[in-house]
């Protein structure tokens, strides 16, 4: 790969949601990726557009599209199967693995995991922006299958065979914040998608929880590799990174009967989240607000209309967010919640 020029500017991110037209999107300049929302969303040849697999509800309106923007012109291209984007100290990156065409494979989860952590790891390292800041990972029957044969736990073994295989070692200490999340648009490929830096973050944990990484052996034979949350770079002008976040206090889901009950533990486990971030970021808001984007997931679509009455309640009118339709990665979870805040 040829060598890449020098940006001494410090990175820099927002994060909007928008029904613009797709086209007048891609055509910013400083568009570092767009992401749209199930199979009603368009397609686009565009590396720095994405069409992710969950599900809005279609309403009859402008599809809404999330949009990050680095404030630095970008550059984009295709390599090895990954589409990339960079804008100065950020990278982002994403590949889409099909798991029937695997050599040998029916659908083989793990074999698509590990396949596409070997390729991210090789690709932020050749880019130079080696710091994974943020993932995000979509497939297909999330909770199928029993014991250590479920879908989501072979996925977490592959995952951490891809990083073991290009890093050496799962190391907490730089393990980014993460989302897995089960597609509904009927497609059976795993998507990653991520973003990283020249610079490190600062992954956080949260006191309610145990840390993923030290989840008991009962969920599984490799733990999820994943912190909380991520601080950015030091100097960055960049927001609050939230893993995939739900009803989960200690390792145990609380209120499996009530999508309202896990709601506001989720919202609790948020408040914690915030609160570890403001000891090393004060000016952090203590609450979301309207600088906060965040996204809801929903198993049962019957609940979807609920669960957005119960956000305008818990939240107020400033706070944006869009509700999507997915499976979420244990079977007694009703909803998840991931997210940015501040920046």
């Amino acid at each position: 790969m040829s060598a890449h020029p020098s940006f001494d500017a410090a990175p820099s991110l927002s994060v909007d949601y928008s029904s613009e037209a797709l086209p007048a999107l891609l055509a910013a300049p400083d568009v570092l990726a767009v992401f749209g929302f199930g199979s009603h969303a368009p397609l686009d040849p565009d590396p720095r557009y994405l069409r992710v697999g969950t599900q809005v509800q279609p309403g009859g309106g402008a599809p809404t599209y999330e949009v990050w923007r680095s404030r630095l012109p970008v550059r984009s291209g295709r390599t090895d199967g990954i589409a990339w984007a960079c804008g100065g100290n950020l990278l982002f990156g994403a590949i889409e693995i099909d798991e029937t065409a695997l050599a040998g494979s029916a659908g083989d989860i793990e074999a698509a995991a590990e396949l596409a952590y070997r390729k991210l790891e090789a690709s932020i390292q050749a880019h130079g922006h080696p710091h994974l800041l943020r993932t995000w990972n979509y497939l297909a029957d999330i909770t199928q299958g029993d014991g250590d044969a479920e879908r989501y736990r072979r996925f977490c073994v592959g995952r951490a065979g891809g990083i073991r295989a290009a890093t050496g070692d799962i190391r907490p200490g730089s393990l980014p914040a993460a989302t897995a999340i089960g597609r509904t648009d009927g497609v059976r490929s795993l998507q990653v998608y991520w973003l990283s830096a020249r610079e490190p973050g600062m992954p956080l944990e949260n006191p309610r929880q145990v840390s993923a990484y030290r989840y008991p052996r009962q969920y599984g034979p490799q733990p999820p590799s994943f912190a909380r949350a991520m601080l950015p770079p030091r100097g960055s002008a960049m927001p609050l990174f939230l893993s995939g976040t739900a009803a989960v206090v200690g390792h145990e889901t609380r209120h499996a009967e009530s999508i309202a009950g896990q709601l506001d533990e989720t919202l609790a486990n948020f408040d914690s989240l915030i609160a570890t971030a403001r000891t090393h970021c004060p000016e952090l808001p203590a609450r979301f607000d309207a600088g906060s984007r965040l996204k809801v997931y929903v198993r049962d679509p019957d609940e979807i209309a609920v669960v957005e009455r119960l956000l305008a309640e818990r939240l107020g009118a400033d706070v944006p967010f869009i509700v999507l339709h997915a499976a979420i990665c244990r079977r007694d979870l009703r909803m998840e919640i991931d997210g940015v805040h501040g920046g």
